[in-house]
């Protein structure tokens, strides 16, 4: 029933009775994902291809298949128990498909067994840095705090002292872990259009309030707009605070350049200090996931935040280093003015 041409498909397809629920033809792929010839998945129900312990019923899936027949097309994640006894997950889309005369639906069916598994191993390792380390660590610095009260010795009070540090510098990494988890989590879900020397400006000026010391100076060579979310101003915020921390100066000083790419006309935003260079280690890790290295630039994952943070507004990171010092550059795409300008 389905044309021949649907074999060299990399999808799955299956042609469904949506009355029965039965399968009455699929391609080569569907047969790799479910584990059946066609002509065996023609005499299975959909219970005997669906895990036990699988939270949706059947009955959810008659009811999906119906409803497509009538012309609302479903997609959902559904648990498939293969013929050898395997679990899978696969990501189904129903849609009506009418022939001669008679009404069918068609099943799409692609196996995400990986990026599912991957998913939810993600989300773990989320909430394990949200909560339980930053958890862990709030207990820590608590009692470091009673320990540094009661030292009756110097060795005990620089003990306690070290202890302290590193408990915030492990906060500040669960905080960047979670700025990069709301940035790749969401994209562009909360952006509004910013023009871009007011939108830095804002942010210099807030970073300034924590640094009284630093001087930092914004200059612009042209108005420009971007699509702006919390990501932007983690990554900016991220930049300029890693060139004040690593300044050896009593004064710090920061140079943020705004204006066009000369090769894109995309924004370009510049944040230029006069730190020692950033060691190769950390940059080369940014960019080959392969390369095991201990960072240590911005509390170890300050550089990733700026990097992820900005792909997820569809831009890119890219830096400069000398012996003057870093060139830190955002590029991102330049957006129109809105009617009414901000």
């Amino acid at each position: 029933m389905l044309p021949a041409a649907y074999d060299a498909l990399n999808i799955g397809i299956a042609l469904y009775d949506p009355k029965s629920g039965a399968i009455l033809d699929g391609n080569e792929r569907v047969t790799e994902i479910f584990g059946y010839p066609v002509s065996e998945l023609r005499e299975r129900s959909i219970s005997e291809y669906t895990a036990n312990t699988f939270v949706h019923s059947v009955a959810d899936f008659r009811s999906r298949l119906q409803d497509s027949a009538a012309g609302e097309s479903h997609q959902f994640t559904w648990r498939i128990k293969r013929a050898d006894g395997e679990l899978i997950w696969a990501r189904i889309h129903l849609s009506q498909r009418v022939m001669s005369g008679e009404t069918y639906v068609c099943a799409e069916v692609r196996d995400i067994t990986d990026y599912f598994e991957t998913h939810h191993r993600e989300e773990l390792l989320w909430r394990i840095l949200r909560h339980n380390l930053r958890n862990e660590a709030t207990v820590i610095a608590g009692n470091t705090a009673r320990i540094t009260a009661a030292a009756e010795t110097e060795t005990v009070h620089e003990a306690s002292g070290t202890i302290r540090s590193r408990v915030e510098n492990l906060t500040d990494i669960v905080e960047s872990v979670k700025q990069i988890e709301r940035a790749v989590a969401g994209p562009g879900t909360d952006s509004t259009r910013c023009h871009v020397t007011r939108k830095v400006r804002g942010i210099v000026n807030t970073i300034v309030t924590d640094y009284p010391a630093a001087e930092i100076t914004v200059t612009d060579r042209a108005e420009m707009w971007i699509d702006s979310s919390d990501a932007f101003t983690y990554a900016l915020t991220h930049a300029v605070e890693n060139a004040i921390i690593h300044s050896e100066a009593v004064t710090p000083t920061v140079e943020v350049r705004i204006g066009p790419s000369p090769n894109t006309g995309r924004v370009e935003i510049c944040i230029r200090d006069s730190n020692p260079p950033i060691p190769d280690t950390e940059v080369s890790a940014l960019f080959d996931p392969t390369q095991a290295t201990e960072t240590a630039h911005g509390t170890g994952v300050g550089l990733f935040v700026m990097k992820w943070c900005l792909e997820s507004l569809g831009g890119e990171l890219r830096f400069e280093r000398s012996g003057d010092g870093n060139a830190v550059f955002f590029y991102l795409p330049a957006r129109d003015p809105p009617g009414d300008k901000q």
